[in-house]
């Protein structure tokens, strides 16, 4: 068969970039105009519509998943001497919070297949010491959620989901950000919805939404805007000693119409995935993502990141090679994730060896996200399939 054409892209495809309309701006710049800039009436909008999107009883805003992760450790009561079960497979933030905390992350292994935690590895690591568990929705995918959650029960553990990759996300009919805890999800400008910078906390617990509310800005009694608007300067104490964790109206109004999009835009993605599932079949060495969320009643995946495997001994050259040689033909991608038991502070502070969790380290050495946004292009998908085939060689 002939071999597949030689890419031909102009421009450079941005990993993650993210589809930002005239609305948005338009919104962006009303914000402007009203005065209104920090938190404010449209922080209060964006809690509520995202509230009723995860179906919990309380969202608050927060300037970035981190910060929501470590309100949810701080209200939990995680301090020094206690374990934090989670991934290595994830980004650094959701352990570095524990670690802020006084507590040790104890990492537990991840299914070879999807990249999420397992509950087998994590019951194996539960100990007295140990207070939560971090599952983290790698990819958009759930993680097991039922079998973590009687786990949770059965040693009377709280657990805080991640939800970074995960705001369209549902297990077996319950919305991830809803069935833990507490959940943290991500505005980061990859993410379905960016503010720029921005984070959400979820719970259904009254006392613990009070407290996330008055954590995140100082620990005062009185927010700004209900010391500065038109009902009148209020006097404030401080309650708590609190963080600078709160979100912009400027950024909440970059998120507001997103939200409006969120379905579209998740139908969008679901239609490259269909695309690069079908244009990169048969590939020898290169591993698409699993479709066993699919047969799950009730489970959606949020398409986050389409995570392909590269094996070097089939495809005569490695996932770098594969990432080096896109970027040639101007197509960006990314690693998600090398995971933190083989970063140089995780291994030297709690002394973890890269053979820890092989899942994890067999990842690591074989992932690569390939561009997956609402704002590409069928031409732009055509044009990632093309360069991965012709890389590959002759059909």
């Amino acid at each position: 068969m002939a071999r597949a054409r030689e890419p031909e892209r102009r421009d450079f495809l941005v990993f993650g970039s993210p589809l930002i309309t005239e609305e948005d701006i338009q919104e962006v710049v009303d914000t402007l105009r009203s005065g209104w800039i920090g938190t404010g009436p449209r922080v209060a909008r964006f809690e509520e519509s995202f509230r009723r999107l995860i179906g919990c009883q309380y969202a608050i805003a927060v300037n970035s998943c981190t910060a929501a992760l470590s309100l949810a450790l701080e209200i939990g009561g995680v301090g020094p001497g206690d374990e934090v079960i989670t991934t290595p497979m994830t980004f650094p933030a959701t352990a570095n919070v524990i670690v802020h905390h006084g507590a040790r992350p104890v990492f537990a292994d991840v299914d070879r297949a999807t990249g999420n935690i397992l509950p087998g590895e994590i019951e194996k690591r539960i100990t007295p010491r140990t207070k939560a568990v971090i599952p983290v929705h790698l990819a958009g995918r759930p993680c097991q959620m039922d079998e973590i959650m009687a786990l949770a029960e059965a040693y009377g553990l709280l657990v805080i989901e991640d939800a970074a990759h995960a705001i369209e996300a549902c297990y077996r009919g319950h919305k991830v950000g809803n069935i833990g805890d507490f959940a943290a999800f991500s505005f980061y400008p990859t993410k379905s919805i960016t503010t720029s910078e921005g984070g959400m906390l979820t719970t259904n617990r009254d006392e613990w939404a009070e407290k996330a509310r008055l954590l995140r800005l100082h620990g005062i009694s009185s927010d700004a805007w209900k010391r500065y608007s038109k009902a009148g300067y209020t006097h404030y104490e401080t309650l708590l000693p609190g963080y600078k964790y709160n979100m912009s109206d400027l950024q909440a109004a970059l998120g507001l119409h997103q939200l409006e999009r969120l379905e579209r835009n998740l139908r969008r993605r679901e239609a490259l995935w269909q695309m690069y599932d079908l244009g990169l079949e048969g590939l020898p060495g290169l591993v698409l993502p699993s479709g066993s969320e699919s047969k799950e009643p009730g489970t959606v995946h949020a398409r986050h990141l389409y995570t392909v495997m590269v094996e070097p001994a089939e495809a005569g050259f490695t996932r770098d090679d594969l990432m080096q040689r896109l970027k040639e033909v101007n197509i960006g991608t990314g690693v998600h994730y090398t995971a933190l038991h083989l970063h140089k502070f995780y291994r030297e502070t709690f002394g973890y060896q890269p053979d820890d969790f092989p899942n994890a380290k067999w990842i690591s050495e074989r992932t690569l996200s390939l561009p997956l946004t609402a704002k590409m292009t069928d031409a732009d998908g055509e044009d990632v399939i093309a360069a991965i085939r012709w890389i590959f060689g002759p059909d």
